[in-house]
């Protein structure tokens, strides 16, 4: 009688023939070992990722995941085109105005598909419309999509360009510049940095929020190498569904996700912050085509209406169509 592999296996150790552990070899497949480089450091946008790594989810799709710091998105892209890490976390904008520059890199989900972007500043400061800024100075860094694309939020509402003080600082900068006073406001993502300046100050903050005054564009989402795409697609794939597993839990069981980054991440803001900042990053992860998709699950419309912001704002060169930046055949609907 015709008997499996397993099974033969299973009776060769019962009969003492085989060891134990050589019949497990052959039954587990061995993980792979795989490198998430982040944006920037740890902070509670990236819960999701801390909390499938602790849940197993990675482990389940055969992957064994290292979690690493990023120092910036245009960074983080240029490490996975050379090949340093299998996959990274990083900003669109800069992945864009990156591949424009020659790397062979790809989008395969964007999770942030609206922009945290955001002029954000002390709430006594009374700003409640963008033409109260007129005046007002915002800190920011430039090249930064957030700062750059301030032109776009004052161009949407008919405030002039030139009636807001821009003052150029590094990223770390804008946020001493807010608290110490030199600065009324800063350009950045409210879901990072609003929670954190609260925490440093007792102070509370507001914003008023690119997508919420008529300018919207994709922010942080997952990459891969050309080479990686082409030669491992399997791995790109369970990849991208282990992670989207990850997000879609970890909105469920958000003091779960919260817990899992405290405990496993290095360097990460006070749990108090980052519960805030993962609140504030769940209201970020659709637009109104992906609302009844999974975290992750990027629209073709949404995509080309990034690329003409980009394009017009940040300096893309020769924008293309969405294919070359994106490949949208990993991701789960």
């Amino acid at each position: 009688m015709y008997r499996s592999i397993p099974a033969l296996l299973a009776l060769a150790v019962c009969l003492g023939l085989v060891g134990p552990s050589v019949a497990g070899a052959q039954a587990t497949k061995p993980l792979r070992k795989v490198t998430l480089m982040l944006n920037w450091y740890p902070y509670g946008e990236h819960a999701a990722f801390y909390y499938g790594l602790e849940r197993g989810y990675f482990k389940d799709a055969g992957i064994d995941l290292t979690i690493q710091p990023g120092g910036g998105s245009t960074q983080t892209v240029q490490a996975v085109a050379a090949g340093k890490v299998d996959f990274g976390y990083a900003d669109t904008p800069a992945l864009l105005r990156t591949i424009a520059a020659g790397a062979d890199v790809k989008s395969i989900g964007v999770f942030l598909q609206t922009t945290p972007a955001a002029v954000q500043f002390f709430a006594d400061k009374n700003i409640k419309t963008v033409a109260d800024l007129k005046g007002k100075s915002v800190a920011g860094s430039p090249g930064d999509a957030a700062y750059e694309t301030l032109a776009a939020v004052l161009e949407a509402n008919h405030v002039p360009n030139d009636a807001v003080q821009r003052l150029n600082v590094d990223p770390a900068g804008k946020l001493t510049a807010v608290i110490s006073g030199r600065a009324d406001s800063l350009a950045g993502f409210y879901n990072d940095q609003s929670p954190t300046i609260e925490a440093r100050t007792g102070k509370k903050m507001d914003q008023l929020r690119y997508a919420e005054h008529g300018v919207n564009f994709f922010s942080t989402g997952l990459l891969a190498g050309d080479d990686t795409i082409k030669k491992d697609p399997q791995l790109v794939r369970d990849f991208m569904h282990a992670a989207q597993r990850s997000w879609e839990d970890a909105e469920t069981h958000k003091a779960d996700a919260v817990a899992a980054e405290a405990k496993l991440a290095e360097q990460a803001p006070p749990a108090a912050v980052l519960a805030k900042q993962w609140d504030l990053t769940l209201g970020l992860l659709h637009t109104p085509r992906t609302k009844a998709d999974k975290p992750g699950y990027d629209d073709a419309t949404d995509w080309q209406m990034t690329i003409d912001v980009v394009a017009k704002y940040l300096q893309l060169k020769n924008p293309a169509k969405p294919d070359a930046y994106w490949d949208a055949s990993f991701a789960q609907k």
